[in-house]
């Protein structure tokens, strides 16, 4: 039977207080346990959630010159639902509902012609700006609401400022239009029982627009990922779990820099030597490797086959990686 209790029935001492803000791996686990406490006694609202994501809402974007398909729900506000095209404003992702709003919105109030934040690299026509939300967060949450509509699996789009965005432009004489992003935590922390080091995380999401897609940016801005870690004095990874799609897109970024790195080797390399070359997990290498079909390999020569077999194919569109790879100092 439910009664009252005075205090003094508290156990206070059991009581510790939290290191901080929640990680965001912390919030799923909790937001998890919270729906299973619910039990049945909340089916029918998730049921009715369910079925209102399980369509996209939004059927088309038009952003700068071109015009996409969406993949996926995205929960913008209810009147820009259940619309056949959503138009954006590429610098600074105001959206409209129609065509006309848009253009007016160019003309008359929109004074960008980059992504807000600090411009951070530079070489030829691509620039990388980095983006707070402390700053810019009505930005930050058009980004992800705009992400949304092409990744399955994101969930937080609120939520942006113990994040850090990372967008990276194609720049011409009109301004610098944005190809994609990627992001990552401030400071990230290991949840209490967490089986890996999260502080490695350097890397939360990443999206290419599929107008932009299979020509190179995307390994251009995991390499990217990696020289902040390097530039933090850690090993990078990305943020667990990963999808099935970004595994595809890391590993074939794993092979293509081991790759660039045996091909000029002379001799036995350890996986250590690799890690320490490349700024890789030491786990990251080996899963790689095994999945290139080489669990055993521990000498170069067995390496560099795998990694050849796995790799054949994809230069042409892993070409702007290197540009990454070797940024100059003066943008770090």
């Amino acid at each position: 039977m439910d009664e009252w209790v005075t205090l003094d029935r508290f156990d206070l001492g059991s009581v510790t207080e939290a290191a901080g803000k929640l990680t965001r791996t912390s919030k799923r686990k909790h937001e998890h346990e919270e729906h299973e406490e619910e039990g049945e006694l909340d089916l029918a609202t998730l049921k009715e959630h369910e079925e209102a994501t399980k369509v996209k809402n939004v059927t088309r974007i038009q952003f700068g010159e071109w015009q996409m398909e969406t993949w996926y729900f995205s929960p913008f506000p209810k009147e820009y639902q259940r619309v056949h095209m959503l138009y954006f404003c590429e610098f600074d992702l105001s959206f409209f509902a129609r065509k006309d709003q848009l253009e007016r919105y160019l003309k008359t109030k929109c004074t960008r012609f980059h992504p807000p934040g600090d411009e951070i690299y530079r070489e030829k026509d691509i620039s990388i700006f980095e983006v707070d939300p402390k700053v810019q967060r009505i930005y930050c949450e058009n980004l992800c609401l705009l992400a949304k509509l092409f990744l399955d699996h994101k969930t937080l789009y609120y939520d942006v400022e113990p994040f850090l965005f990372y967008v990276i432009c194609k720049v011409d004489a009109t301004g610098a239009h944005m190809v994609g992003y990627f992001s990552k935590e401030k400071k990230p922390c290991a949840p209490a029982g967490a089986s890996e080091d999260s502080s490695e995380y350097n890397l939360a999401c990443i999206l290419t627009l599929p107008c932009y897609q299979r020509k190179g940016y995307g390994k251009l801005m995991i390499a990217f990922s990696y020289q902040l870690s390097l530039r933090e004095g850690k090993l990078g990874t990305p943020e667990r779990p990963i999808s099935d799609l970004g595994l595809v897109s890391y590993r074939s970024y794993w092979v293509y820099a081991m790759l660039e790195i045996l091909q000029k080797h002379r001799g036995a390399i350890s996986v250590q030597e690799l890690s320490d070359m490349l700024n890789f997990r030491t786990d990251d290498i080996v899963k790689t490797l095994q999945a290139a079909h080489a669990p055993h390999a521990r000498h170069a020569r067995a390496m560099h086959a795998a990694c050849t077999r796995h790799a054949r194919g994809m230069r042409s569109t892993a070409r702007a990686a290197c540009t990454a790879c070797a940024l100059h100092s003066r943008y770090m």
